[in-house]
């Protein structure tokens, strides 16, 4: 299986600069359901986890 990239995303650091762009925001929404994003945060450690839904308002992965 291929590497995820989520974790090095441009869409995800326009949103991490500034979360009212528009690429900012149209990376948030695709994560609601992004099958990859659930895949990518399914492989990180609870903790891993945690810091990023809690960093993004993600409450179904807390």
């Amino acid at each position: 299986m291929a590497q995820s990239n989520c974790s090095t995303c441009r869409f995800r650091k326009k949103y991490d600069d500034n979360p009212a762009s528009l690429l900012g925001r149209l990376w948030r929404w695709h994560t609601n359901w992004c099958p990859g994003w659930k895949r990518y945060m399914t492989t990180l450690s609870e903790k891993e986890r945690k810091i990023i839904a809690n960093r993004y308002d993600m409450p179904k992965f807390k």
